[in-house]
Protein backbone atom coordinates (compact mmCIF):
# COMPACT_ATOMS: atom_id res chain seq x y z
CA UNK A 1 0.00 0.00 0.00
CA UNK A 2 1.09 3.72 -1.32
CA UNK A 3 0.27 6.27 0.67
CA UNK A 4 0.31 9.53 -0.42
CA UNK A 5 -0.41 13.71 1.61
CA UNK A 6 -1.32 16.14 -0.63
CA UNK A 7 -1.44 19.52 0.57
CA UNK A 8 -1.87 22.54 0.12
CA UNK A 9 0.84 25.24 0.60
CA UNK A 10 4.58 24.69 0.78
CA UNK A 11 6.28 23.59 4.64
CA UNK A 12 9.41 25.77 4.62
CA UNK A 13 11.89 24.77 7.13
CA UNK A 14 11.23 24.78 10.76
CA UNK A 15 10.12 22.62 13.56
CA UNK A 16 7.41 21.60 12.19
CA UNK A 17 8.89 19.91 8.92
CA UNK A 18 11.70 18.77 11.32
CA UNK A 19 8.97 16.72 12.41
CA UNK A 20 7.47 15.81 9.76
CA UNK A 21 10.49 14.37 8.26
CA UNK A 22 11.06 12.45 11.67
CA UNK A 23 7.88 10.45 11.64
CA UNK A 24 7.89 10.16 7.89
CA UNK A 25 10.99 8.65 7.91
CA UNK A 26 10.04 5.49 10.01
CA UNK A 27 7.00 4.67 7.58
CA UNK A 28 7.47 1.92 5.99
CA UNK A 29 4.86 2.07 3.38
CA UNK A 30 6.21 4.30 0.57
CA UNK A 31 4.81 7.70 1.43
CA UNK A 32 5.34 11.07 -0.71
CA UNK A 33 4.41 14.12 0.16
CA UNK A 34 2.90 16.60 -2.43
CA UNK A 35 2.50 20.09 -1.95
CA UNK A 36 0.52 22.65 -3.52
CA UNK A 37 -0.52 26.29 -4.41
CA UNK A 38 -2.54 28.33 -6.29
CA UNK A 39 -0.58 31.17 -6.91
CA UNK A 40 -3.49 33.66 -8.26
CA UNK A 41 -5.47 35.66 -6.05
CA UNK A 42 -9.26 34.28 -6.16
CA UNK A 43 -12.33 34.97 -4.42
CA UNK A 44 -12.28 32.30 -1.45
CA UNK A 45 -15.10 29.65 -2.72
CA UNK A 46 -13.15 29.56 -6.04
CA UNK A 47 -10.09 29.43 -3.70
CA UNK A 48 -11.23 26.46 -2.52
CA UNK A 49 -12.84 24.76 -5.65
CA UNK A 50 -9.61 25.19 -7.27
CA UNK A 51 -7.16 23.92 -4.02
CA UNK A 52 -9.53 20.89 -4.33
CA UNK A 53 -8.86 20.18 -7.76
CA UNK A 54 -5.06 20.85 -7.17
CA UNK A 55 -5.65 18.43 -4.51
CA UNK A 56 -7.35 15.80 -6.74
CA UNK A 57 -5.00 15.87 -9.47
CA UNK A 58 -2.19 15.49 -7.47
CA UNK A 59 -3.13 11.89 -6.09
CA UNK A 60 -2.84 8.46 -7.90
CA UNK A 61 -6.13 7.80 -9.95
CA UNK A 62 -8.23 5.44 -7.89
CA UNK A 63 -6.87 6.20 -4.77
CA UNK A 64 -8.57 5.91 -1.37
CA UNK A 65 -9.64 9.51 -0.45
CA UNK A 66 -8.99 10.82 3.16
CA UNK A 67 -9.49 14.20 3.61
CA UNK A 68 -8.57 16.27 7.06
CA UNK A 69 -11.23 18.41 8.05
CA UNK A 70 -12.39 19.80 11.53
CA UNK A 71 -16.13 18.96 10.44
CA UNK A 72 -15.02 14.91 10.01
CA UNK A 73 -14.57 12.24 12.17
CA UNK A 74 -12.91 11.85 15.00
CA UNK A 75 -10.80 8.21 15.55
CA UNK A 76 -8.82 7.14 18.44
CA UNK A 77 -5.37 5.62 17.29
CA UNK A 78 -6.52 2.45 17.29
CA UNK A 79 -9.32 3.25 14.95
CA UNK A 80 -7.02 4.75 12.69
CA UNK A 81 -4.85 1.44 12.70
CA UNK A 82 -7.88 -0.67 12.00
CA UNK A 83 -8.94 1.19 9.33
CA UNK A 84 -5.01 1.39 7.57
CA UNK A 85 -5.30 -2.29 8.18
CA UNK A 86 -8.11 -2.82 6.58
CA UNK A 87 -7.36 -1.18 3.38
CA UNK A 88 -3.92 -3.17 3.24
CA UNK A 89 -5.87 -6.28 3.97
CA UNK A 90 -7.84 -5.74 1.10
CA UNK A 91 -5.45 -5.27 -1.37
CA UNK A 92 -5.99 -1.36 -1.40
CA UNK A 93 -2.41 0.26 -3.86
CA UNK A 94 -2.74 3.66 -2.42
CA UNK A 95 -4.14 5.85 0.23
CA UNK A 96 -4.23 10.07 -0.22
CA UNK A 97 -4.51 12.01 2.54
CA UNK A 98 -5.68 15.75 1.55
CA UNK A 99 -5.05 18.63 3.89
CA UNK A 100 -6.41 22.07 2.22
CA UNK A 101 -5.93 25.85 2.88
CA UNK A 102 -7.21 27.74 5.18
CA UNK A 103 -10.41 27.84 4.07
CA UNK A 104 -10.60 24.24 4.41
CA UNK A 105 -12.07 22.20 1.67
CA UNK A 106 -15.30 22.32 -0.62
CA UNK A 107 -18.47 20.17 -0.69
CA UNK A 108 -17.15 18.74 -4.01
CA UNK A 109 -14.46 17.45 -2.51
CA UNK A 110 -15.22 15.89 1.00
CA UNK A 111 -17.75 13.92 -0.99
CA UNK A 112 -15.68 12.21 -3.09
CA UNK A 113 -13.37 11.16 -0.06
CA UNK A 114 -14.11 7.91 1.62
CA UNK A 115 -13.43 9.33 5.12
CA UNK A 116 -13.33 12.95 6.08
CA UNK A 117 -11.11 12.92 9.63
CA UNK A 118 -11.09 15.16 11.76
CA UNK A 119 -8.36 15.39 14.44
CA UNK A 120 -10.84 17.58 17.03
CA UNK A 121 -12.50 20.72 16.71
CA UNK A 122 -10.00 23.48 16.90
CA UNK A 123 -8.07 24.33 13.91
CA UNK A 124 -4.40 23.11 13.92
CA UNK A 125 -1.96 24.81 11.45
CA UNK A 126 -1.69 22.72 8.18
CA UNK A 127 2.13 22.42 8.85
CA UNK A 128 1.45 21.01 12.44
CA UNK A 129 -1.16 18.79 10.87
CA UNK A 130 1.45 17.00 8.39
CA UNK A 131 3.11 15.99 11.14
CA UNK A 132 0.44 15.08 13.46
CA UNK A 133 -0.81 12.87 10.35
CA UNK A 134 2.49 11.24 9.84
CA UNK A 135 2.60 10.30 13.51
CA UNK A 136 -0.42 8.57 13.54
CA UNK A 137 0.66 6.36 10.11
CA UNK A 138 3.79 5.86 11.69
CA UNK A 139 1.75 4.74 15.39
CA UNK A 140 -0.87 2.55 13.81
CA UNK A 141 2.34 0.86 11.97
CA UNK A 142 3.98 0.24 15.22
CA UNK A 143 0.15 -0.81 16.64
CA UNK A 144 0.15 -3.11 13.52
CA UNK A 145 3.06 -4.54 14.13
CA UNK A 146 2.57 -5.27 17.81
CA UNK A 147 5.42 -2.52 19.28
CA UNK A 148 4.57 -0.91 22.26
CA UNK A 149 4.92 2.18 20.84
CA UNK A 150 1.02 2.52 20.67
CA UNK A 151 0.77 3.09 24.41
CA UNK A 152 3.12 5.96 25.12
Amino acid sequence: MKLTIAAIGRASRGPERDLYEHYAGRIRWPLALRELEEKRKLAPAEMVRREGELLLGAVPPGAVLVALDRRGKQLDSEAFARRLERWRDNSVTDVAFLIGGPDGHGEALLGKASLVLSFGAMTWPHQLARAMLAEQIYRSQQLLAGHPYHRA
